[in-house]
C-alpha cells in the first residue's frame, strides 16, 4: 500500500483492485471450464432529478483498452435517463469480469460529479460557476473531479492538477488576509503582485461585518467583485446579507463591483440567489455529489437473451429524436427515422475506435442547458 493509501495505475490495470468475489468466481469458472461469450449492459434505475449527464468514459476505455472484447457507449456529456444503457460490452465473460468494480467506480462517481454540476450550472441562469471543491475530496483524485465538473458545464475549477485546457481560478484564503495588519493591506497587497489577467476578487468576511469589509474593499479601487465565504453557522438570513451589501455597494456609487458567493453553496442557494449574485464557488455540492448508481448485468449468453430478475433481457439500442426524446429499444429493431443511435462504437477487438475528447463533452452539456 502506498504512503497515501492509494491504489496504483498497474494495480488497477491489471484488475487487482476488485470485489474478493470477482476474484474468486473467476478461479472457479476457470477450473469448471467455462468462459461463456456475454453481452453485458451498465444501467442505473434512478438519477437525481431524473435526468444524468455520462462522464468518466475516458478511464473505462483506459481500463478496457487491450481487452478481447468489443465496446458501444454514449458519447461522454450525453444524456441519459433512467434503465438506458449507457454502456454495452460484447465479450467471454473471464476475459473482462474481474473489471466491473473499477470499471463502475470510473463511471458512477464521474457520471454523479457531471451530473450535479451540470444541474447547479443550469440552475445558476447563466450566472458563473465554479469548482471549488478540492478540499472536499481525496487529492488523488483531484484531476478526475475538476476534469468531470468541467464537463458538466462549470466556468472554472480550483485545483492546480486539473488536466490542461481547463480555467484554473481562486481568490483568496481568510488565512491570507490574517497574515496582514488590515483587510485592506492584503487586498491591495494582492493587486500588486497577481498578474493582470488574475481576477480581484477581495475576501470580504475575515474580521468584519459583510457589508462594512465589502464596502472597504471596494473603495479600495481595486476589487472588481467582493467574495463572501460567511459559513452556514453565522449566515443568519443570507438574502438579507446579500441585499444589504448590494445596496451599499450601489449606493456608494460601486454598481460595477459584482459579488461572488462561496461557502457550501448548494443547488437550492443558487436558485435563491442568482438574481443577486455574479458567481458562484461550489465546493462539496459538486466534489461530493451524489454517485449515479450504475450496475453491470448480462443480458446476453452465447447469443441467447437472458437477464436476472428486475432487468430487461437481450441487447438494446438507445434512439435519441432531435427534441431530445429518447425511445430504449432492441438492437435488431430500426430507431425511428428521424432519430440517431445513442450507443456507438468505443473499442473495438480491444483498441479504442472511440472519441474521448473532454471538450466536446462539454459542449454537449453546455447544448442541453
Amino acid at each position: 500500500m502506498s504512503r497515501f493509501h492509494i491504489v496504483n495505475d498497474d494495480t488497477i490495470a491489471r484488475g487487482g483492485c476488485t470485489d474478493v468475489y470477482f476474484a474468486r468466481c473467476e478461479e472457479v469458472l476457470e477450473k469448471e471450464g467455462k468462459n461463456p461469450r456475454v453481452t453485458v449492459e451498465v444501467t442505473t434505475t434512478g438519477v437525481p432529478g431524473g435526468r444524468g449527464i455520462f462522464c468518466g468514459l475516458d478511464n473505462a476505455l483506459a481500463l478496457l483498452e487491450g481487452l478481447p472484447v468489443d465496446v458501444d457507449a454514449m458519447p461522454e456529456g450525453s444524456a441519459f435517463y433512467p434503465r438506458e444503457p449507457v454502456m454495452r460490452i460484447a465479450g467471454r465473460y473471464r476475459d473482462f469480469g474481474r473489471f466491473e468494480t473499477a470499471l463502475l467506480g470510473f463511471l458512477c462517481h464521474a457520471s454523479g460529479v457531471a451530473t450535479a454540476a451540470a444541474r447547479i450550472k443550469g440552475a445558476a441562469g447563466g450566472r458563473q460557476v465554479y469548482s471549488f471543491g478540492s478540499r472536499r475530496q481525496h487529492p488523488a483524485i483531484a484531476p478526475m473531479i475538476e476534469r468531470a465538473a468541467w464537463i458538466g458545464g462549470v466556468d472554472g475549477v480550483s485545483n492546480t492538477t486539473a488536466p490542461p485546457g481547463i480555467p484554473v481560478v481562486g481568490t483568496m484564503p481568510h488565512a491570507y488576509v490574517m497574515c496582514h495588519a488590515s483587510p485592506e493591506e492584503a487586498w491591495i497587497a494582492f493587486d500588486r503582485h497577481m498578474p493582470p489577467g488574475v481576477p480581484r476578487l477581495m475576501l470580504c468576511d475575515t474580521f468584519g461585518d459583510e457589508k462594512e469589509e465589502c464596502l472597504k474593499a471596494a473603495e479600495t479601487g481595486v476589487a472588481t467583485a467582493v467574495r463572501l465565504d460567511t459559513p452556514r453557522s453565522r449566515r443568519g438570513d443570507m438574502r438579507a446579507i446579500l441585499e444589504e451589501v448590494r445596496w451599499e455597494l450601489d449606493t456608494h456609487g460601486h454598481g460595477d463591483v459584482g459579488i461572488f458567493l462561496s461557502g457550501g453553496i448548494t443547488e437550492e442557494d443558487v436558485l435563491a440567489y442568482r438574481d443577486i449574485v455574479t458567481a458562484f464557488g461550489v465546493g462539496g455540492a459538486i466534489a461530493n455529489a451524489q454517485v449515479i448508481d450504475f450496475s453491470l448485468d448480462i443480458v446476453e449468453i452465447e447469443g441467447r437473451a437472458c437477464a436476472k430478475r428486475g432487468k430487461w433481457s437481450g441487447t438494446k439500442q438507445v434512439w435519441e429524436r432531435p427534441d431530445g426524446l429518447h425511445t430504449i429499444l432492441p438492437v435488431s429493431v430500426p430507431g425511428p427515422a428521424d432519430a440517431a443511435p445513442m450507443l456507438v462504437a468505443q473499442v473495438r477487438a480491444g483498441t479504442i475506435v472511440g472519441d474521448t475528447g473532454m471538450e466536446a463533452a462539454r459542449a454537449r452539456v453546455l447544448a442541453l442547458l
